[in-house]
């Protein structure tokens, strides 16, 4: 969205006031101005549209297995899980939505905490399988490999943008995120769990992702 600079009168008192919250909610005076007055005229700022699908993701993820950690902006999103291993390791889990997406709307980043060596190998082979798998089944969409990466015991995935004419909602946008999300826990989980299973772990991956894909809208 187009933003351009205008000459305001205001009372100091006023702009005081607006400088310690803008600090609260980790913004800058002119981005808390320009939300305040979108409010009063009933217009959805891009802040407002990823507050509402951060809003949705939280209800649908607050009853489950996740901790969801406190909310430093308005375009991040992070919760974590722990994870049945020898030294109950814990997965965080950082959604970052874009102000004005460009080539996607945002990404999922996924890190460990753990000092451990076997555990950032086996990290690595769950997520060398992961992407191996995903590029599977979306060449049809991505004909160049699914805009994911891992390194350092990171895992990144960006999320497409979705056309002009085929717009998905704060609801479908949420959905497919958490949902996204929630298989991927459940198949890490399900991974470590079973480590000397190679059989039972790939089709159990491969059976949760076709679900996850099949269940409606999903992360492409």
């Amino acid at each position: 969205m187009k933003k351009s600079v205008y000459s305001l009168v205001l009372m100091d008192d006023v702009v005081e006031a607006i400088d310690r919250l803008a600090y609260e909610r980790n913004t800058n005076r002119s981005n808390l101005i320009n939300q305040i007055l979108a409010e009063s005229v009933n217009f959805v700022t891009p802040e407002m549209r990823m507050r509402g699908i951060f809003a949705q993701l939280e209800n649908m993820l607050s009853e489950s297995c996740y901790q969801i950690l406190d909310r430093s902006s308005d375009s991040m999103f992070a919760l974590r899980s722990q994870v049945r291993y020898k030294y109950r390791p814990v997965v965080n889990y950082t959604i970052e939505l874009f102000r004005e997406p460009k080539d996607i709307v945002g990404r999922l980043k996924v890190s460990f905490r753990t000092s451990s060596r076997n555990f950032i190998e086996a990290v690595e082979e769950f997520f060398t399988r992961w992407m191996h798998m995903e590029d599977e089944y979306l060449s049809k969409v991505h004909k160049e490999g699914t805009p994911a990466e891992f390194e350092n015991a990171k895992y990144v995935r960006g999320f497409l943008r979705v056309s002009e004419n085929n717009e998905l909602s704060e609801n479908e946008i949420a959905s497919a995120i958490g949902e996204y999300i929630k298989v991927l826990d459940k198949c890490i989980k399900f991974y470590f769990e079973h480590l000397h299973d190679e059989e039972l772990i790939e089709n159990m991956i491969h059976t949760s992702y076709r679900n996850y894909l099949e269940s409606g809208v999903y992360v492409a």
